[in-house]
């Protein structure tokens, strides 16, 4: 297990904490249905607008290198939104599959790769034991509360052939705590790295992680 920035190709957006620390319960509410107001409304409610524009080409290259991947080799991201990283995965050779729990997002998701994901939670992951070369789930599982988010940790296991990767929203310092607190919308369970520590060691999970900060 270590940390690997597998999105470092990504640059950084700067984001609006003032808008964000005036969200209410309501922003709240709609962001969790994670429909449309979340994908492609306005940015108090999520994304501000969720659409393909290739940032993750790199990100699906440095996945086939950190993991040794081959041709055909099957992957599978857990929150895959509307599938632009299947697709770029599957555009380099990888058997790319997705899950998300957004009907809105696999509704209108990339149509060359529609039939390859699925709707589903984390927690439960319907595929049998190491059916898949590597996992990937990029803040994703930290949208779950804490026990099932360390349910969502040991399915990855379970699926996994001893290869994963998850980014999960975390705080090093109290400045970053409240600019996160200020900022999120969808996460139930976040923290310190102790505390994500603490979760990796209850679900036993042996894969590789890195941090989303705000």
């Amino acid at each position: 297990m270590s940390k690997t920035n597998l999105l470092k190709s990504i640059s950084k957006i700067k984001r609006n904490i003032n808008q964000r620390s005036k969200k209410t319960k309501n922003h709240i509410r709609i962001s969790k249905k994670f429909g449309k107001d979340y994908f492609d409304g306005k940015r108090e409610y999520g994304y501000g607008g969720y659409r393909y524009d290739g940032r993750w080409k790199p990100v699906a290259k440095r996945i086939v290198s950190h993991f040794n991947l081959k041709p055909g080799s099957k992957v599978l991201d857990i929150g895959c939104g509307k599938g632009f990283l299947v697709k770029d995965l599957l555009n380099i050779g990888i058997d790319a599959y997705g899950l998300d729990i957004s009907s809105y997002a696999l509704k209108n998701s990339e149509k060359e790769i529609s039939t390859r994901l699925y709707k589903g939670n984390a927690k439960k992951l319907n595929f049998k034991d190491n059916f898949f070369d590597a996992v990937v789930s990029i803040n994703c599982i930290h949208n779950l509360k804490k026990k099932d988010c360390i349910k969502a940790l040991m399915e990855i296991e379970r699926i996994s052939k001893n290869k994963s990767f998850i980014q999960v929203d975390c705080y090093e310092t109290e400045k970053e705590k409240k600019l996160f607190l200020n900022w999120v919308l969808t996460a139930e369970t976040h923290g310190y790295p102790n505390e994500w520590f603490e979760i990796f060691k209850q679900a036993k999970y042996s894969g590789d992680w890195f941090w989303t900060k705000v």
